[in-house]
């Protein structure tokens, strides 16, 4: 068998190979689909943890922070 017709064999079986994974992508789903319920409850869920998160936003005091991030620091270059 010369080397041209390995070749070509070689490629063809590629090509058939990337034609059967193409098409067994296509045929899988790439989402979940919900029913009513779960869905509502999955909005609900999504809802009420933005508005927590919200809410410890505005609680959040940046410069309480700094303060303890810098005694933190502060203290780990002691204990080195």
């Amino acid at each position: 068998m010369s080397p041209l017709t390995f070749l070509v064999i070689i490629l063809l079986d590629t090509n058939i190979i990337l034609a059967i994974l193409y098409i067994a992508e296509r045929r899988s789903p790439y989402y979940v689909g919900y029913d009513t319920e779960t869905r509502n409850t999955l909005k609900r869920r999504v809802t009420h943890l933005k508005e927590e998160l919200e809410s410890e936003l505005v609680e959040f005091d940046v410069e309480e922070w700094e303060r303890a991030l810098e005694e933190s620091l502060e203290e780990e270059i002691r204990n080195l």
